[in-house]
């Protein structure tokens, strides 16, 4: 069975809520490590593309707040099932936007607590992250290449078994 990764980082406080980022390394590990990937953006845009059609969902947190964080609660609790009972790996982008934000401390707690192996790619300084943040996670890279490189070693594309 097919590994599968959650893509974790800044969306709230993102250039376009991430999508850059996420949608490349989606497209890397479903065709070079034959993954499943959570994406969420594309759950986000589901939902709220299903649910909640025609609504400015950042606009709202102005408009309405009680609406806004019943949404909300939904997409953590989504996010949330998805890292404990179907994710064997979280790949998290950790730059100022994950930094301001809060979902993304709150991802790498839940994979840290469900002992899902974090792997984070960041140009930030560790000591300007949190050390709880870093508590949390597996392994640190310096950019994408390095972390695609070690992803090549560490998961067999065949059988998706951790080598």
């Amino acid at each position: 069975m097919a590994r599968r990764a959650y893509l974790s980082g800044g969306m709230e406080y993102a250039t376009d809520e991430g999508r850059d980022w996420r949608s490349e390394m989606q497209s890397w590990l479903e065709g070079e490590l034959g993954c499943t990937v959570f994406n969420p953006n594309v759950e986000s845009d589901r939902l709220l593309g299903t649910e909640y059609r025609g609504i400015d969902f950042r606009e709202l947190k102005k408009q309405d707040i009680a609406r806004y964080r019943t949404i909300v609660e939904r997409l953590v609790t989504i996010d949330c099932g998805e890292i404990a009972r179907r994710t064997d790996f979280v790949v998290v982008y950790w730059d100022d936007s994950a930094q301001r934000g809060a979902g993304t401390k709150g991802e790498l707690t839940m994979a840290h607590f469900f002992k899902k192996p974090v792997y984070m790619v960041t140009a930030v300084p560790l000591d300007a992250i949190p050390g709880w943040v870093l508590g949390c996670v597996s392994r640190v890279f310096g950019d994408f290449g390095s972390l695609k490189e070690f992803l090549r070693l560490q998961y067999d594309r065949p059988t998706g078994k951790q080598a």
